[in-house]
C-alpha cells in the first residue's frame, strides 16, 4: 500500500493522521509545533515526524501527502509537494485565488500526479443517497437547497468565514445540481474581527429556475450542519447533527381551501445508506487514486469550480450584495466555432474539436485531444490523454477511451445489443472499454460491452464481437486475431523459445521485445501477458 505524510497536524490534521494510521497507510507526520509532534510520537511511536516540509518530500517512501496547514499556505505547500511528484491531497480550500489553484490542476497534469481536495461531504454515504434520489426522479423537479453551517467560532484570521465553511457546502451543491451557478449574491458582517465576515448568507441563481441559499456563521449558540433539498414531489433532510436518522425523505403536498393554499405534510422516513466515516472514505479514495491513478471524484478541477462561486461571493460581499456573475473561465482548449459543447464537460488543455463536432454535458476529454469534424461524443463518455478520433464517429454513453487511442475515419461504437426504435434501452447501456494505445481502423465496428486491450490494432472495416487481447490484431467480419503488433504499431513475428508455452519477438524498427503465451502478449520483462480485462 501507498504510504502517506500528513502535513498540518492540528485541529483537523489530527484526523487525518488517525485514519491514515488506521488504514496502514502514514508513513510520517510533518508540524510546525515540537509539543504536538512529541504528542504524535507517544500515540504513533512507528511513524517518522519531522519539523521539516523539505525533509518529507525527499523521502522516496512517501508516495503522497495530505495537506492540512491554515488555507494560506495550501497553495505553496500544494506546488512544492507536485514538483517533488508527490501526488497530493489538500483540505478545502484548494488556494485562495482561483489562478493559483489553475495553476496547481495544470501542474499536475503536467507532472502526472493526483490532485484530490478534501470536500468532505462528497464522501458522506447520506450526499451520496441524496444524489441517487435525485438522479432518479424521486424528488421530481428541484426547486431549491437550503443549507446551514453553523458554530460558536473557532475564529479565523487568516480567511473569513466563507472561505473556512463554504467550500463543503458549495461543493455538495453543485454535485447534486451538476451544474454551476449563473448568478451569486452574498450578503454579511464582521461582528468579532474588524473586515473578516463571520456571519454570511449567499443565494446562488441556477439557469434552470434553481435556488440555493447558505447560511453561515460562527455567531450561533449551537453547531448546526443541514443540507435541505426541496423538489416537487417531495423533500429531503440531511441533518449530520442527528445521530442515527441523518437523511429523512417526506411527501408534501398543497390543497387549496377557500381560495387559500395549505401545505399537508407527511411524517418524515429516514432514508437508509451505509454506516461508513466519510473521512475514512476520503482517504481510502486518495489511496486507492494512488494504486490505479485514477481521477479523484474531488479532483483539482473540481477544486477550481468551488474557488470560482466562493471569488463570486467575495466579490458580491466586498459590493455590499448585489447580484455577480461567477467570472468567466479561460478556455484551455479550442473549439470551432461550428463546435458545440455543452456544460458542464471536461475539456483538457490542448485539446482541439474541429468543425460541427458536438460534445454532450457531462463528457470528460482530457488534455491534448484530436476532436475531428462531425464527431459527436454523449454524456458521461470519458475520453483519455492523446486521443485521436477522426471524422465521423460517434462515442455513446458507456464508451471509455483510455490515453493515446486513435479511432479512425466513420468508424462505430454501439452501446445496446438488441436496439428497437419504440422501445427505450436506455438503462440498458453497456460499456465498452478501449485500453491504452489501442488502434480502431477506419469503418470498423465495436459491439458494446467488450474490452480492446492495450496497442491492440482493429483492421478497417472489421466488426468485433467479443474481448480483444493486448497488442492482437483484428480483421474480419466477425473480428477474428491474425496476428500482433508492436506498440510502435508494426506487425511482430513471434518464435518459439525452446519452451513449449512461451514464444518471443523482437520489433527491429523500435527495438522492443515481447513475450507471448497462449493468445496473451506483453512487452518482455515489463509485465506478464494479460487478458483484455
Amino acid at each position: 500500500m501507498s504510504e502517506i505524510a500528513v502535513v498540518g497536524c492540528g485541529y483537523w490534521g489530527k484526523n487525518l493522521v488517525r485514519n491514515f494510521h488506521e488504514l496502514g497507510a502514514l508513513r510520517a507526520v510533518c508540524d510546525t509545533d515540537p509539543a504536538r509532534l512529541g504528542s504524535l510520537r507517544d500515540k504513533f511511536p512507528e511513524t517518522r515526524s519531522t519539523t521539516s516540509f523539505a525533509e518529507v518530500l525527499k523521502d522516496d517512501g512517501v508516495a503522497g501527502v495530505a495537506i492540512a496547514t491554515p488555507a494560506g499556505s495550501h497553495y505553496a505547500l500544494a506546488r512544492e509537494a507536485l514538483l517533488a511528484d508527490k501526488d497530493v491531497l489538500v483540505e478545502k480550500p484548494l488556494a485562495l485565488k482561483i489562478s493559483e489553484g489553475r495553476g496547481l490542476v495544470e501542474l499536475a497534469a503536467r507532472r502526472g500526479r493526483i490532485l484530490m481536495v478534501g470536500h468532505i461531504l462528497r464522501y458522506h454515504p447520506a450526499v451520496t443517497a441524496l444524489k441517487a434520489l435525485i438522479d432518479e426522479g424521486k424528488l421530481g423537479k428541484i426547486l431549491y437547497i437550503y443549507s446551514n453551517r453553523l458554530n460558536l467560532g473557532r475564529f479565523r484570521t487568516e480567511e473569513n468565514i466563507l472561505w473556512s465553511f463554504a467550500p463543503h457546502d458549495l461543493s455538495a451543491i453543485l454535485y447534486l445540481l451538476g451544474e454551476m451557478p449563473s448568478t451569486i449574491a452574498a450578503h454579511g458582517g464582521s461582528y468579532v474581527n474588524e473586515g473578516i465576515p463571520d456571519v454570511t448568507v449567499t443565494t446562488l441563481g441556477f439557469r434552470n429556475g434553481v435556488k440555493g441559499h447558505v447560511f453561515l456563521s460562527w455567531l450561533h449558540p449551537y453547531k448546526e450542519q443541514k443540507l435541505i433539498v426541496v423538489g416537487d414531489r417531495r423533500m429531503v433532510i440531511f441533518d449530520d447533527m442527528e445521530p442515527e436518522q441523518k437523511l429523512r425523505s417526506l411527501n408534501h403536498t398543497v390543497e387549496w381551501v377557500d381560495r387559500f393554499p395549505v401545505p399537508r405534510m407527511e411524517q418524515a422516513e429516514a432514508v437508509p445508506f451505509a454506516k461508513v466515516e466519510p473521512l475514512r472514505a476520503e482517504c481510502r479514495h486518495f489511496l486507492e487514486c494512488i494504486a490505479t491513478r485514477s481521477r479523484p471524484d474531488t479532483d483539482g478541477e473540481e477544486g477550481v469550480r468551488v474557488l470560482e462561486v466562493l471569488e463570486a461571493c467575495q466579490r458580491s460581499l466586498d459590493q455590499k450584495g448585489p447580484a455577480v456573475l461567477p467570472e468567466p473561465r479561460p478556455e484551455p482548449y479550442f473549439a470551432h466555432e461550428t463546435a458545440i459543447v455543452e456544460e458542464p464537460s471536461e475539456i483538457g488543455e490542448g485539446t482541439k474539436i474541429w468543425h460541427f463536432s458536438h460534445v454532450m454535458k457531462n463528457a470528460r476529454i482530457e488534455r491534448d485531444c484530436s476532436i475531428g469534424q462531425n464527431v459527436f461524443i454523449g454524456s458521461d463518455v470519458v475520453v483519455g490523454r492523446n486521443v485521436k478520433i477522426q471524422n465521423n464517429v460517434s462515442l455513446f454513453t458507456g464508451v471509455i477511451l483510455e490515453d493515446d487511442v486513435f479511432c479512425g475515419p466513420s468508424m462505430v461504437f454501439t452501446n445496446v445489443t438488441n436496439p428497437r426504435s419504440h422501445i427505450s434501452r436506455k438503462h440498458e447501456y453497456r460499456k465498452t472499454i478501449v485500453k491504452k494505445g489501442a488502434s480502431l481502423g477506419a469503418n470498423c465496428t465495436i459491439l458494446c460491452g467488450h474490452t480492446i486491450g492495450r496497442y491492440a490494432f482493429i483492421g478497417a472495416a472489421a466488426v468485433v464481437t467479443s474481448d480483444v487481447p493486448d497488442h492482437a490484431l483484428v480483421v474480419g467480419n466477425p473480428g477474428r486475431i491474425v496476428g500482433w503488433m508492436c506498440r510502435c504499431g508494426l506487425k511482430l513475428a513471434f518464435a518459439p523459445d525452446g519452451t513449449r508455452a512461451t514464444e518471443r519477438a523482437h520489433c527491429l524498427t523500435c527495438g522492443s521485445r515481447y513475450v507471448k503465451r497462449g493468445t496473451l502478449v506483453a512487452e518482455d520483462g515489463v509485465a506478464e501477458p494479460q487478458g483484455a480485462s
